[in-house]
């Protein structure tokens, strides 16, 4: 997934951002709002959030972008363990509250909860035809049998399944796999999906001429 994590917290955010990225996210770290905002019109799978920020509340960035529509999955992170405040950020548009220290263990498997919500895999598991998707343990199969991937055609298989039924635009799924990269890769999106229309079929990854590419919804 590729992630925004805004965090003030020095050796919190790197830490945060170092683990994240080794299990496989693409992470974006910010440290204030206004860098935030640098980050407009970006795509994101998952947006983990601070509450107390250098030049304003995080609470309330989060709380305007869901006035403007954005329904990207958010989680906060935060010191404030009070009742009322817990309240407060679920009711400001968070999907999960998570309360300072935690173990980033914990924060890996809240982030797969809520895009189990969001997405297209509502249990995790998503299936058409012969292939099935497990996202929690990050396995596909073929037939039932075992199919090996690389962690970037995993991570273009893993948003088009959170997305299942939606066109993903390529300047979008190129932006959620690569982050930042896809503006030096000219073709490494394509290469992927080609490689995984060969190892699970072509018929896996519509391309919607024009538009981007789409799996369709789970199946049994």
């Amino acid at each position: 997934m590729r992630l925004l994590l805004l965090e003030d917290d020095l050796l919190l955010g790197e830490g945060l951002r170092d683990w994240l990225a080794a299990d496989g996210h693409v992470v974006d770290w910010c440290r204030s709002l206004a860098e935030a905002g640098a980050m407009a019109g970006e795509p994101f799978d998952a947006l983990l959030v601070d509450w107390q920020l250098p030049d304003g509340s995080g609470l309330d960035w989060l709380r305007q972008r869901r006035s403007r529509g954005d329904r990207t999955p958010a989680l906060m992170l935060t010191a404030r363990d009070l009742l009322t405040q817990r309240i407060e950020g679920l009711d400001a548009g968070a999907d999960d509250y998570l309360v300072k220290p935690f173990a980033p263990e914990e924060l890996a498997a809240r982030l797969r909860a809520v895009s189990r919500r969001s997405g297209g895999a509502a249990d995790g598991h998503w299936r058409r035809a012969e292939v099935a998707i497990d996202l929690q343990a990050r396995a596909v199969t073929l037939a039932g049998a075992r199919v090996e991937l690389t962690a970037r055609e995993w991570a273009v298989l893993e948003a088009l399944v959170l997305r299942a039924g939606r066109i993903v635009p390529k300047a979008d799924l190129e932006k959620l796999v690569l982050g930042f990269e896809a503006e030096l890769a000219s073709n490494a999106l394509e290469v992927h999906v080609s490689s995984l229309r060969r190892k699970l079929g072509r018929e896996l990854i519509d391309t919607v001429r024009g538009l981007g590419y789409r799996v369709d919804k789970s199946a049994p």
